[in-house]
């Protein structure tokens, strides 16, 4: 046996390290500081526990704790935690999965009898859990085969559900459940003799190094995620490496609640869901129609002067048209049930626009010299979410698509993808939104159409087209729609969150199936590539992004009243309506607030409204031709403003968007 192995670290040079050495001893050979963040190794290429012995000549990098990989092993091992804390609490409980997620982790639960978890509950499995973190338990790692894995599990169905591979088709990320090798063996990670879970890991080296955590909330989860499955207990926490990094998290979701866009639907009178009409299905209430309206005809400006043609569907289709796309095949678990009618067809409401733009596309021959073809609708159409996921106007079942769908010749679709992209990066920047990524979603497994050749040259398409222009890109293994890869852009608000605003996707494999063609200047016929892009991805999506990252105070262009003027006292209230018709005349949206309330309180309730400009208006104003100008989040009112200046002023913000 060697007396030493040699490892290879990241930046290319090498370790030695007496035989049997570990993650750990290497982060200690290294330095202190690294031994003290170490949570995790990653030796060629797959992560391990710090306690792993490492292989001669093995490549070695150690996971530090405030790495996003770092964080997950935290999170996951917090996950572990919070299990047994439960079980401890409740003996007797069902645990199913606890797996890490952004920012947080989560675990599942059935407590016996029936039992269920409150709110007040969360402070006691807090409190437990710390006491298993000053017990600095050791995390050790087990490996079963599947018969003593089952009996391990003799109580815990949902873990013996997982080991037999019962619904292995449901999604479940192997990390979140386990690692089940093909040979049979089952992982396990034992914390203090008694507690043990199902698990791949890797994991902390012990409870002790955990502790920058908090439990957010109760919640319920259908057991793999199927409504006829039973209804399990979800507990959402989060951990951090730090303290710091934990408060500066507890933070932002704090402003997250302030700024949460249902509150400012109901306080800005803007939207709401009402229960007659269905779970997931807004209306927009007159302000924020208004401000939707606005949003739709800037779009519909911009997407005229870039040359697309404007064209209108319905919202219903005989079921033969999701059978040629290929929806019916592999999207119908999104779709609404089918209408059987009298006439003996089956209708579907429509969760894409893309079929119906190429049958425009489709209706007469094309020539080449049409070519690209820029379609653009904003249509609605209906997804069945679960109940479950359905979130205020973030997750809707009947939501507007910003569509457009551009055919065009092979050799012009890498032109036509860097104008889409420049197109739709310039159109998020008006908006307000300029930090963001791109994501590259690649074929996924099981469900895509076309062939290997096609998928590979649409993705390579759109990766060098994005890093030719020089946007930051990351990839997103099997993510793709089932016709094509898709590139989307991830936009970063004003509190750190990202969200899928735009996509695009580049698609070889439905000109096939519609037998899409058109006549080049050869006089042959050739098949075009289609083009789907979404700007917006959909207005309800776009909406409530907005509304969160501004909390509420939008750009003046985008409110619904820009202007309030508010008269001192009533003999004021002539002036003031001169005022509002000025403002008017300029194209601005003005309201006057009558002197029938005392002036502090209509000033804060205009505040609260989040308007953009609040006029004052007294003696010295009715004498001058002047205005009192409270701006939105200034901090100091300007007296005696000029009428005519300030009204040029607002009309010339709003000019530059609107």
């Amino acid at each position: 046996m060697p007396e030493q192995v040699t490892v290879s670290l990241p930046d290319g040079s090498t370790k030695a390290l007496p035989a049997g050495a570990t993650g750990a001893d290497l982060a200690a050979a290294v330095g202190r500081r690294l031994a003290a963040s170490a949570v995790a190794a990653v030796v060629d290429g797959q992560e391990v526990d710090l306690g792993r012995p490492l292989p001669d000549g093995a490549s070695v990098s150690v996971v530090t704790a405030g790495s996003e990989a770092g964080r997950a092993v935290l999170r996951h091992s917090t996950a572990h935690v919070m299990a047994q804390a439960v079980l401890r609490l409740w003996p007797g409980a069902q645990y199913a999965i606890g797996p890490a997620i952004a920012d947080g982790f989560y675990y599942d639960f059935a407590l016996p009898g029936g039992a269920t978890f409150s709110e007040e509950d969360l402070a006691r499995i807090e409190e437990e859990m710390r006491a298993i973190v000053a017990e600095d338990q050791a995390f050790r790692r087990e490996e079963h085969s599947l018969v003593d894995g089952l009996a391990l599990f003799a109580d815990q169905p949902f873990k013996r559900e997982i080991i037999e591979g019962v619904g292995a088709d449901a999604g479940l990320r192997a990390e979140a459940v386990g690692d089940i090798a093909p040979g049979g063996e089952v992982s396990v990670y034992r914390n203090d003799g008694t507690f043990f879970d199902l698990c791949r890991g890797p994991h902390v080296p012990s409870t002790g190094r955990l502790g920058h955590f908090r439990l957010l909330r109760v919640a319920g989860a259908y057991w793999r995620g199927d409504e006829k499955r039973p209804q399990l207990q979800r507990i959402y926490g989060t951990a951090w490496e730090s303290a710091e990094a934990l408060a500066g998290h507890l933070h932002m979701l704090e402003e997250a609640e302030r700024r949460d866009h249902r509150r400012l639907g109901a306080e800005l009178d803007l939207f709401s869901f009402p229960p007659e009409i269905g779970s997931g299905l807004a209306v927009f209430h007159p302000k924020g129609g208004l401000i939707r309206r606005l949003m739709e005809d800037y779009s519909r400006r911009r997407h005229e002067e870039a040359g697309y043609l404007f064209v209108h569907s319905p919202h219903i289709t005989k079921e033969d048209l999701f059978q040629i796309s290929g929806h019916l095949e592999t999207f119908a678990e999104g779709m609404f049930p089918p209408m059987e009618l009298d006439e003996g067809h089956r209708y579907y409401l429509k969760p894409m626009n893309c079929p119906f733009h190429i049958l425009v596309y489709r209706s007469r021959q094309r020539s080449y010299r049409e070519l690209p073809m820029r379609l653009f609708e904003f249509g609605t159409v209906y997804r069945y979410e679960k109940s479950g996921v359905v979130h205020g106007l973030t997750r809707v079942r009947g939501l507007t698509m910003d569509d457009s769908h551009i055919f065009c010749a092979t050799d012009q679709m890498v032109a036509e993808i860097r104008s889409i992209l420049t197109f739709v990066l310039d159109m998020l920047r008006e908006f307000g939104l300029e930090d963001f990524y791109l994501e590259l979603s690649t074929r996924p497994e099981g469900k895509a159409l076309g062939t290997d050749a096609e998928w590979a040259e649409a993705t390579e398409t759109l990766r060098s087209v994005a890093l030719e222009m020089g946007l930051r890109l990351e990839l997103d293994e099997g993510g793709g729609a089932f016709y094509g890869p898709k590139i989307s852009v991830q936009a970063r608000d004003a509190i750190g969150r990202h969200w899928q605003m735009s996509t695009v996707q580049l698609d070889f494999n439905l000109p096939q199936r519609f037998g899409l063609e058109y006549v080049g200047a050869d006089n042959a016929r050739h098949r075009p590539v289609m083009i789907h892009r979404a700007l917006f991805g959909s207005v309800e999506r776009f909406f409530a992004v907005l509304l969160e990252h501004y909390a509420g105070a939008l750009p003046t262009w985008l409110m619904p009243v820009q202007v309030a003027v508010l008269p001192v006292r009533d003999d004021h209230e002539a002036y003031a309506a001169r005022v509002v018709e000025a403002c008017r005349h300029g194209g601005l949206r003005a309201e006057l607030s009558a002197a029938d309330e005392p002036l502090g309180a209509r000033v804060r309730r205009q505040k609260l409204e989040k308007v953009p400009y609040v006029l004052v208006v007294g003696d010295d104003d009715v004498a001058g031709e002047t205005v009192g100008v409270n701006r939105r989040g200034g901090s100091r009112p300007e007296r005696g403003v000029p009428l005519d200046r300030f009204v040029g002023e607002v009309v010339g913000e709003v000019t530059k968007r609107a």
